[in-house]
C-alpha cells in the first residue's frame, strides 16, 4: 500500500508543481507570447499556447474537448497502471507522467490550449521545443520506466531456464 501512496503523491505533486508553475508564468512573471526572458544559464522562459499534442502537431485539427476527452482516456490507463504496478520505480514514474498528462488535460480545458513556458538551451544549442513541468514529469517519468526496463532481470523458471 505504501507503494501506491507514493505513486499517488507523485501524481498529486506533478500536477501541483505544473499548475502552479503556469500561474506563475502567467500570473506575477507576465509573459507574453513570443517574449524571451533569460531565467539562467541553461534555462529562458518564453510563453507558448500548444494547440495541439504533443510537440504541437495536430495544432489545428479538432476542439480542445476532443484532446482533453483522449489524454484522459489515457491518464484513466496510466492511472490504472499505476495500481497495479509491483515496484516502487515503476508505480512512481508511472504516477509522475499520469500527473503530467493530468495537468496538460486542466490547461486544455480552461484555456484550449497547453501553457508552455520553458526553453532550455545551452549556449547557441537549443531544445527545440517549448515546454511546461508536466511535459518534463512525463519525460522524465518515461526515461525512467525505460532504464528500470532495461536493467530488470529475466524472471527465471523454477528449472533454471529464463521464461
Amino acid at each position: 500500500m505504501k507503494r501506491r501512496i507514493a505513486g499517488g503523491l507523485a501524481f498529486v505533486l506533478v500536477v501541483l508543481a505544473d499548475q502552479l508553475s503556469k500561474a506563475l508564468a502567467l500570473g506575477p512573471l507576465d509573459l507574453q507570447s513570443g517574449q524571451v526572458v533569460r531565467a539562467g544559464p541553461v534555462l529562458n522562459l518564453v510563453l507558448v499556447w500548444n494547440h495541439g499534442i504533443t510537440f504541437g502537431m495536430f495544432a489545428g485539427a479538432g476542439g480542445r474537448f476532443v484532446f482533453a476527452a483522449i489524454a484522459s482516456l489515457a491518464v484513466l490507463a496510466l492511472l490504472a497502471w499505476m495500481w497495479r504496478a509491483q515496484g516502487w520505480v515503476v508505480t512512481i514514474a508511472v504516477g509522475a507522467i499520469a500527473g503530467g498528462a493530468v495537468g496538460n488535460v486542466i490547461d486544455r480545458v480552461r484555456f484550449g490550449a497547453v501553457v508552455d513556458f520553458l526553453q532550455a538551451h545551452f549556449g547557441a544549442l537549443y531544445y527545440p521545443w517549448v515546454f511546461n513541468v508536466g511535459d518534463s514529469a512525463i519525460v522524465c517519468g518515461v526515461l525512467v520506466l525505460m532504464i528500470e526496463n532495461l536493467l530488470a532481470r529475466p524472471p527465471v523458471a523454477q528449472d533454471g531456464g529464463e521464461r
